[in-house]
C-alpha cells in the first residue's frame, strides 16, 4: 500500500502517463450508492475480476482480455474535462492492477481519488477514500482493513449479516458501516431494515442510480 495521500518526487511522471489499463468504461455520472451517494463523480471501471459474484451486474467486466487498454494520460484528461471533483475507480476488481500511476496522475490533476474494491488483492495507489465491499467468494487480504473508510456489504441472507460483522470487527472505529440489499433478492430490504434498527452502528446503502436511471 502506498501511504494515503503521500506523494513523492521519485516518479517519472511522463513515463506514468503512458501506462495503460484494461478499461471497460470511464464516464461522468452520479455516485449512486454508499457514503458519497448523490455526488457527481467520474467513474473509471477497470477490466478483470477474480471474485466473480453470481449476482454481479457488471459481469462484462470480468474478462480482462475482452477490453482494450487506455493510457493514464487519456483517462485523466477525460476526468479533468468532466469537471468532477473526485474519481471513483471500480471494476471488475481494480486492485488486480497497480493503481499507482493512475491515482498519482489523478491526484496531480487536483482530484480526490476513491476506490471500490473487494480487497482480494494487495492495496496500491494514492487514495483518499477506500470502500471495501468484501465477498465470501474470496476473502479480503488482511492488510486492507486498517485503511478502510467505508465497509459496504451486500446482503441477501442472514449469512451475509454474519459476514458483515466479521469484517466490521477488523476495521478501524472510524469506518462507516453500511449494508446494501441485493437488488433483485426478495426480502433483502426488510432483512436489513430490521437488522439496522437493532444494530444502529450500521446504516443502509441503496443503489439510487437504478432508481434514477443513470449509469
Amino acid at each position: 500500500m502506498l501511504e494515503k495521500n503521500k506523494m513523492d518526487n521519485l516518479i517519472d511522471e511522463d513515463e506514468m502517463k503512458g501506462v495503460k489499463y484494461p478499461l471497460v468504461e470511464d464516464f461522468y455520472t452520479i455516485q449512486g450508492e454508499g457514503a458519497h451517494s448523490g455526488r457527481p463523480a467520474y467513474f473509471i471501471r477497470t477490466a478483470g475480476c477474480d471474485v466473480n459474484c453470481w449476482w454481479c451486474d457488471v459481469k462484462e467486466s470480468w474478462d480482462e482480455e475482452k477490453h482494450s487498454k487506455k493510457s493514464v494520460a487519456d483517462i485523466v484528461q477525460g476526468a479533468k474535462d468532466s469537471g468532477a471533483k473526485f474519481a471513483v475507480i471500480t471494476g471488475g476488481e481494480p486492485l488486480l492492477h497497480d493503481l499507482g500511476p493512475l491515482t498519482y496522475q489523478l491526484k496531480q490533476a487536483g482530484m480526490d481519488v476513491h476506490i471500490e474494491t473487494s480487497g482480494s488483492s494487495p492495496v496500491s495507489g494514492y487514495l483518499d477514500w477506500i470502500t471495501l465491499s468484501p465477498k465470501r467468494f474470496k476473502e479480503p487480504t488482511d492488510d486492507i482493513f486498517r485503511y478502510v473508510d467505508e465497509l459496504k456489504v451486500v446482503v441477501l441472507t442472514n449469512k451475509d449479516l454474519e459476514w458483515a460483522e466479521k469484517n466490521a470487527a477488523k476495521c478501524p472505529d472510524s469506518t462507516q458501516l453500511l449494508l446494501q440489499p441485493e437488488w433483485e433478492k426478495e426480502g433483502a430490504v426488510e432483512l436489513i431494515i430490521d437488522y439496522v434498527k437493532s444494530n444502529p452502528e450500521w446504516g443502509i446503502s441503496l443503489q439510487t442510480h437504478k432508481f434514477m436511471g443513470v449509469e
